[in-house]
């Protein structure tokens, strides 16, 4: 069964598929492999929580919905379940809180999982060119109910923030104390841990490659910068 097949059952199920936030990943992952359920766990975490991202600024739009179809790459046959999955989320009386503490509790102690979805986020909200203040301070209670620390919080948004520009210290996670060897190293692990292979190995979609080579590029981009200021 594929990932597409998976969110199509899903929307054509009706409008309680996801709007129980207490128990919306129960029963959800009926029949699918370890891999597989870790994909379409990532893909409705980050549709639900985008959906309600979507009110964080004052202002719905269907934008947050095509960022996720651009970054997913929705087959067009499919778009239309996708769209239907977000209207259901942002149907739902229960709060985002609810949806993201079982999102947290479904990846347990995987802090790996929690901050790939809280990445999707940031990657969704910049779809209108920018992180809204509203949607920043979203963003960072979904961070706090994941039990995410405000380095790897800080860490995270320095590659969205500010694209291009934001403090490749912070981009890596670094203080600007540490010597260039030092730098390197972190650098290097960074390298390992988010190569996009280990990203899908780990349950990111291959559909959302596009998220995976961005994070990789702004990792590599922070540490060229780093050495250029250095030499």
């Amino acid at each position: 069964m594929t990932l597409w097949v998976c969110i199509s059952d899903i929307a054509a199920s009706g409008a309680d598929a996801i709007g129980s936030a207490a128990d919306w990943f129960v029963g959800l992952f009926a029949g699918l492999g370890a891999d597989a359920r870790r994909q379409v766990a990532f893909s409705v975490a980050l549709i639900a929580l985008s959906a309600k991202m979507a009110k964080a600024d004052g202002v719905v739009t269907a934008e947050e919905v095509y960022a996720f179809q651009r970054l997913f790459q929705v087959p067009q046959s499919e778009e239309r379940h996708v769209q239907r999955l977000f209207e259901l989320a942002q149907r739902d009386v229960a709060g985002f809180e609810s949806y993201a503490a079982q999102i947290a509790t479904y990846y347990g102690d995987d802090p790996h999982g929690r901050e790939d979805v809280l990445d999707g986020l940031f990657a969704i909200a910049k779809a209108d060119g920018a992180v809204h203040e509203r949607e920043l301070a979203y963003i960072a209670e979904v961070a706090a109910i994941f039990g995410i620390a405000e380095p790897s919080f800080e860490r995270i948004a320095a590659r969205h923030v500010i694209p291009g520009e934001g403090d490749p210290y912070a981009i890596l996670g670094i203080d600007r104390s540490l010597s260039l060897q030092e730098i390197r190293a972190r650098y290097r692990a960074l390298a390992g841990e988010n190569h996009p292979d280990r990203l899908i190995g780990r349950g990111l979609p291959p559909q959302a490659a596009a998220l995976a080579h961005e994070r990789m590029s702004a990792i590599n981009i922070a540490w060229r910068r780093i050495q250029i200021e250095r030499a």
